[in-house]
């Protein structure tokens, strides 16, 4: 299976580069395995069919998301760099998925600001220290029943602190803390 091959193509590059390059916007910071099945389940399990991701990078998530949707699902991710974009879309079409995937090369804030539709999940995995500037503009593109899903909520627990709290005092989800990969938050949003 072609997806499979681009997966753990995708998996040794970004643990090389990662290990090897010095500056942190040049790294891949991708998901681990277990996380991107973990996001499979739960696209399933939730029957979405439309995904926000924030924070594409090479698009390793992003496959892992689009390849548990049904025929008819779309997945639009969102990132800031231009040469991680490129990268994206050539890997989204070696594992020909680019059918359900749109890529928006901007900013988490300023997609955010102009985005008026309601995602069945939404994915987090870029700035953790701007999630709280734009904790209202997320929460309000979940869906009711639909999935807020957060990537480092174990490793990086304190970043994600204030953000978590804010989602919980909205008293519109039901969270919980995963201990998958680098650890989930997900929140499920009161129908």
């Amino acid at each position: 299976m072609v997806l499979k091959g681009v997966l753990e193509e995708l998996e040794k590059l970004g643990k090389e580069n990662d290990a090897s390059e010095e500056q942190k916007d040049r790294k891949y910071l991708n998901i681990t395995r277990d996380t991107g099945e973990f996001l499979a389940v739960l696209i399933k399990a939730n029957a979405a069919t439309q995904v926000l991701e924030i924070g594409t990078s090479n698009g390793y998530s992003t496959l892992w998301i689009a390849a548990a949707l049904p025929t008819d699902g779309h997945i639009t991710t969102v990132e800031i760099s231009s040469s991680k974009v490129i990268q994206a879309k050539d890997n989204f079409k070696r594992a020909s998925l680019s059918h359900k995937i749109t890529v928006v090369q901007a900013g988490a804030a300023d997609y955010l600001e102009q985005a008026n539709y309601q995602f069945d999940l939404v994915f987090l995995d870029s700035d953790r220290s701007s999630y709280i500037q734009l904790a209202d503009q997320i929460v309000s593109l979940v869906r009711p029943g639909g999935l807020l899903v957060c990537d480092n909520a174990v490793s990086h627990a304190g970043e994600l602190e204030e953000f978590i709290d804010f989602v919980n005092s909205t008293g519109e989800f039901t969270i919980a803390t995963v201990p998958v990969g680098k650890g989930e938050f997900v929140a499920c949003k009161n129908a």
